[in-house]
């Protein structure tokens, strides 16, 4: 099976923490936070409304030093914050001199760019479809480019799509050789809780 993560919307939403408990409880492996216009104080009150026990199962996208207080259980690199925050605090770990002992991801948006980070626990490569959440933002890869990348070992098991993905597209994206996929539109769009239950088993049924 593939592994399932959800990234959440940018803003802030008064149900959030909820919502992300039962992404959780009904088979998400992670949630990202993604909140690039956030003020720490928000991060954490968004931290501390989640039950203690599923931080290991949460990725920071923004705010990254609060994951060694909390115990998140990853990190995530991009263009806003291309790398780990040099605190002595951070739990040293092998593989990474900068010290983070969870999970690193990072987004890609190019084979390129997944062929130059070898290291990262696993990577975002995007966008695999049209985008739901951002109009006009269309699929940067054909069918048969996704091919020859798996075939040359590109798109491999630590790479998840990202990019306009519905439950409809998984068995595509296993076949293509990726290990993951990441859900953002699909998920938050309408989101009652009702309706995301309904979601998280339609996610279930295509990944077999």
């Amino acid at each position: 099976m593939m592994r399932i993560i959800v990234i959440t919307d940018t803003s802030f939403a008064a149900s959030e923490a909820e919502s992300i408990r039962i992404l959780l409880l009904e088979g998400a492996d992670r949630v990202h936070l993604r909140k690039p216009q956030s003020a720490e104080a928000d991060m954490r009150r968004l931290i501390e409304a989640l039950p203690p026990e599923l931080y290991p199962r949460l990725t920071l996208q923004d705010h990254l030093q609060l994951a060694k207080e909390y115990g998140i259980g990853g990190v995530h690199l991009n263009a806003r914050n291309p790398e780990i925050p040099a605190l002595p605090d951070f739990i040293r770990r092998v593989e990474s001199p900068a010290g983070f002992g969870g999970l690193i991801s990072r987004s890609c948006h190019s084979f390129g760019e997944i062929a130059s980070h070898p290291t990262e626990d696993y990577l975002f490569l995007s966008p695999i479809f049209d985008s739901i959440s951002k109009t006009g933002y269309r699929a940067g890869y054909a069918p048969d480019e996704l091919r020859k990348a798996f075939a040359q070992g590109i798109i491999n098991p630590r790479v998840a799509a990202l990019g306009g993905i519905r439950p409809e597209h998984l068995p595509a994206l296993k076949e293509y050789g990726f290990g993951g996929v990441a859900f953002l539109g699909y998920i938050w769009q309408g989101a009652t809780p009702g309706e995301l239950v309904r979601r998280m088993l339609e996610i279930r049924k295509f990944n077999r």
